[in-house]
């Protein structure tokens, strides 16, 4: 349970618009590859339902696809954390599921993880850090970023184990809200 004494912050999270490699179901963890046309159109998308609300806070990833992503939403001052860029997948940098599959058959991301890339405690290590610079802020929090880092963080943040980060996809320019319930957070909106 949630320290009472404990700011109440929501956190706002926001993946990056659509890129080629998500389009293809490519791992993209730390390629730093460009949003599309239509990335650029859900990333605009993104100005209306942010646009009314105040953020004592507001982090992105340092690629380039979360950082435009911020940009064009609105919010160009957004304060680069490391802490935000997506899963170091090592090997599996730029294949499929399917790809991996064929030569691991059976694999899954979130229970089997990533040969030469980072491990999902890791993962999960980095997301409480920016959990605890929500905290810290005098009001609500917007962070953008990837798919797979931020799941890992609704998970960590509602006190579940990070794999239970497979059980909340995240659609590209998707914007999520982890508020709270009497002393719980909860997840308040999603997609």
């Amino acid at each position: 349970m949630s320290d009472s004494r404990q700011r109440r912050n929501e956190i706002w999270v926001a993946r990056h618009g659509a890129t080629e490699w998500s389009d293809s179901g490519r791992h993209t963890g730390r390629t730093d590859v460009a949003l599309t046309d239509e990335g650029l159109r859900q990333a605009a998308a993104l100005v209306r339902p942010l646009d009314a609300l105040r953020f004592a806070l507001i982090l992105t990833s340092p690629l380039k696809r979360a950082r435009d992503t911020a940009r064009i939403a609105g919010f160009a001052g957004a304060e680069l954390d490391p802490d935000l860029v997506e899963w170091d997948y090592g090997e599996y940098e730029g294949l499929t599921t399917a790809e991996i599959q064929a030569e691991r058959a059976g694999w899954n991301l979130w229970h089997d993880g990533v040969p030469g890339g980072e491990a999902i405690d890791d993962v999960a290590a980095r997301a409480r850090r920016v959990i605890a610079r929500a905290d810290k802020a005098p009001g609500p929090a917007l962070v953008f970023a990837h798919g797979h880092v931020l799941r890992i963080l609704t998970a960590v943040a509602l006190e579940l184990g990070p794999q239970a980060g497979a059980r909340f996809a995240l659609r590209t320019a998707g914007v999520g809200v982890i508020g709270w319930e009497h002393d719980y957070r909860s997840l308040t909106a999603w997609n």
